[in-house]
């Protein structure tokens, strides 16, 4: 099935990925309570996604999946998971989240800082809708459940959808492509 699966992958993605703009500067707060910068992923590939703890929708379901690539993805892979409700997500309690989730250290991180620099991130900077006027009663804050795919030159190059498996797979496939564009 895996090489079945390799094969179906080589014929609907071309081998070199598109590029959808460059992450911008940042300075948010990493759980452990220290400062962090697009700079300490330099040269770094990586996966992100916009969560925030008490979501009893999607987070849930995309933290589990994050857990997921943690274990599939190669060790020089990183995750970045950002939150879209600071006011709650302090560090000490997206540290909690991380121990409770499996983060693998500075691996994974946890990243809070001023509401308005992290909305703008996602709008803006990743392209990715946020919005803490139309949400439910079990998801407040409506976000987007994409993962995003940042290349070491802070590009982005592919978005996937969180909750399908097919999505990962791809997502999986596309870090192999980017690791043999650096190698």
């Amino acid at each position: 099935c895996g090489v079945g699966v390799s094969v179906i992958l080589q014929c609907i993605r071309p081998p070199e990925l598109l590029e959808f703009g460059e992450i911008p500067e940042f300075t948010l707060t990493e759980r452990s309570g220290r400062t962090f910068t697009r700079s300490d992923l330099e040269n770094q590939i990586w996966v992100a996604n916009f969560i925030f703890t008490n979501c009893a929708g999607t987070c849930p379901m995309m933290t589990a999946n994050m857990k997921l690539l943690q274990r599939e993805l190669p060790e020089s892979i990183r995750m970045v998971s950002f939150t879209v409700d600071p006011d709650r997500d302090t560090p000490e309690v997206l540290a909690r989240y991380a121990d409770q989730h499996g983060a693998e250290g500075d691996r994974w991180v946890f990243l809070t800082g001023k509401k308005e620099d992290l909305y703008a991130l996602s709008k803006e900077g990743f392209h990715l809708a946020v919005d803490d006027t139309a949400g439910t009663e079990f998801e407040p804050i409506t976000h987007s459940t994409r993962f995003a795919l940042i290349d070491s030159r802070a590009k982005i190059r592919g978005y996937y959808t969180a909750m399908e498996s097919e999505s990962l797979i791809q997502l999986i496939a596309d870090v192999e492509v980017l690791l043999d564009e650096v190698s």
